[in-house]
């Protein structure tokens, strides 16, 4: 047997390590994450360590699917991946809801889960399952650690795939024996922050930008639809400044909305329909051409149609296109901008009559519906309460729409006043967000007032996080819109299968939200008449908790979305 030199076993054990948990907090530092949310398992506790030395606080949430609904939510109120860390087996499988509907709006995010030990691999282990192959189809990138020297590499790996084209969510699995195991801290591959990413805000083709340029210039009445990617891309700045210079009228859905604010001249609401059917140009900015918007038969054949997005593989799907650019939109839009300096004199006459038509329509739809905004009806007539809190949004205000019926509803009502201030489920219609998207926001922007407005069926899947919020002192106004029905639901089936049959599997329970809010340690109010909506919000802003006030509406009224839903047709 060969003798060791003497000192080597000294030496060796004297040199600095470093645990695969710790990489995992070092990675995630250099990337400027500072919070992660979790639910704990025997699998990553190693993480919490690392992230206790890096200065990144862990928000335990109680259900793992909030955790990844928070993280998607981080993202988008600060424009960074936000983090889920959960165990393996169930653990991961609660989070793929959060990580789907992140996929499906294109939000980047990341969720690291745990598995079993290497030397237990298809043994059998505690919760393993298969989370790579499971993960992959709902990800931008989905891959195992097979060493701990690899592991912050792994990450930022990770992180970099988020990136790919249009945003979207990676996951990580990192088996146990890898987290836990110490290599010396000269063996790890550790990523320098900033110095393995490249820019992301492509201009597109040059010569698309010119043709979009002659196509406004010699466009009569064009209009724009600005969609989550004007957020994502952070382009309220060029776009609202190329509408006001080149007389557009703009339409605003998902994250894009409150790029322009209430009242601006260019703002419109309600007359999109309109707008399209009359146009001769019309401009998508990151809205692919999906269930929103009729798989692109909302848009007429005769209007020249322009297409912007991140990704290639969205330009001209389900319609053709008369340009497709792809690119980031605050370059390409202000690109667009300086192409048409000093070159639309000759339509300004034709887009302020165009401006002034659409404004006139518009003016005619608000007030066909005032009543209803304005009604004293008892139950309360949801657009009663959702001009109510509209009128209750200040510039401050982060609004979130949870449910179905609600959000439908509150999409041709509430107008946020900033951009990033409208957070919502996204394409996949994802109940059961609004908890984990108020959480990150609220720990993203804690000088920021955050107003979720649940649907009660919304709120009964993850809002048990209400103790959360509280644990964690995140104040919120949490606002129900109680109908004790799954409403969006129950219309279509009372529509196909008669009253008798259409409620179904969609009855709730009346439950009384605002005691659960105080049993919670939070602030609970009930309101029965419209007029008793103003003062609680204000009750709710000023007790500096997490509130939840459970408002009664009608379930009889139904939003104009929803009666004219495709699936129902």
């Amino acid at each position: 047997m060969t003798e060791s030199a003497p000192g080597a076993a000294e030496t060796e054990s004297s040199a600095p390590t470093i645990s695969g948990g710790h990489l995992v907090a070092r990675a995630l530092r250099a990337e400027g994450v500072d919070v992660i949310f979790t639910l704990c398992g025997g699998h990553i506790i190693d993480i919490y360590d690392g992230c206790l030395d890096e200065g990144i606080q862990i928000v335990d949430v109680r259900h793992e699917q909030v955790a990844a609904h928070a993280a998607d939510g981080y993202s988008r109120v600060t424009g960074r991946p936000g983090v889920a860390v959960v165990t393996a087996g169930p653990g991961t499988t609660d989070a793929i809801t959060g990580v789907a509907n992140a996929f499906r709006a294109e939000s980047p995010m990341l969720l690291i889960g745990g598995q079993g030990a290497t030397d237990q691999h298809r043994m059998g282990s505690l919760q393993d399952l298969p989370h790579v192959e499971m993960l992959r189809p709902i990800t931008k990138f989905a891959a195992s650690v097979p060493t701990t020297s690899r592991v912050a590499d792994m990450v930022a790996m990770a992180f970099r795939e988020c990136y790919l084209g249009a945003p979207g969510p990676s996951y990580l699995e990192i088996p146990r024996d890898v987290l836990d195991r110490k290599i010396p801290t000269g063996g790890a591959v550790i990523p320098t922050s900033g110095h393995y990413r490249a820019s992301t805000r492509s201009l597109g083709d040059p010569e698309g930008i010119e043709r979009l340029a002659e196509l406004l210039v010699h466009a009569s009445r064009p209009c724009i639809l600005l969609g989550q990617q004007v957020w994502t891309c952070r382009a309220a700045g060029p776009a609202a400044a190329l509408c006001r210079e080149a007389e557009i009228p703009a339409f605003m859905n998902g994250a894009g909305r409150g790029t322009l604010p209430p009242g601006d001249p260019h703002h419109f609401q309600l007359t999109r329909r309109y707008a399209f059917d009359r146009a001769d140009l019309i401009i998508i900015v990151g809205t692919p051409f999906d269930f929103r918007l009729g798989y692109g038969k909302r848009l007429p054949e005769l209007a020249a149609v322009v297409q912007i997005d991140l990704d290639y593989r969205t330009v001209g799907r389900n319609r053709d296109v008369a340009l497709g650019l792809v690119g980031d939109a605050a370059v390409i839009l202000e690109g667009v901008r300086q192409a048409l300096s000093g070159r639309l004199p000759g339509k300004a006459a034709d887009r302020r009559r165009w401006m002034e038509q659409l404004r006139q329509e518009e003016v005619k739809l608000e007030g066909a519906r005032l009543s209803k905004l304005t009604s004293d009806a008892v139950p309360i007539h949801p657009l009663r309460l959702a001009h109510e809190l509209n009128c209750f949004l200040t510039d401050d205000t982060i609004y979130i729409g949870d449910g179905g019926d609600v959000v439908t509803t509150a999409g041709q009502v509430v107008q946020p006043h900033l951009p990033g201030h409208w957070m919502d489920p996204g394409p996949l219609g994802t109940l059961g967000v609004g908890v984990g998207f108020a959480m990150a926001a609220k720990l993203a922007r804690r000088d920021q007032e955050v107003l979720c407005y649940f649907g009660d069926g919304a709120l009964s899947l993850t809002g048990f996080d209400f103790e959360t919020m509280v644990r964690f002192n995140l104040p919120f106004i949490g606002v129900v819109g109680n109908n004790s029905y799954m409403n969006q639901i129950r219309f279509g089936q009372i529509a196909r299968y008669g009253r008798e049959r259409g409620e179904v599997g969609n009855k709730l329970g009346d439950v009384a939200y605002d005691r659960f809010a105080e049993v919670m340690g939070g602030h609970g109010e009930e309101v029965r008449r419209p007029q008793d909506i103003g003062p609680a919000l204000r009750r709710a802003r000023e007790s500096g908790k997490p509130s939840l006030i459970n408002v009664w509406v009608d379930p009889d009224e139904f939003a104009s979305g929803t009666m004219n839903q495709t699936m129902y047709k």
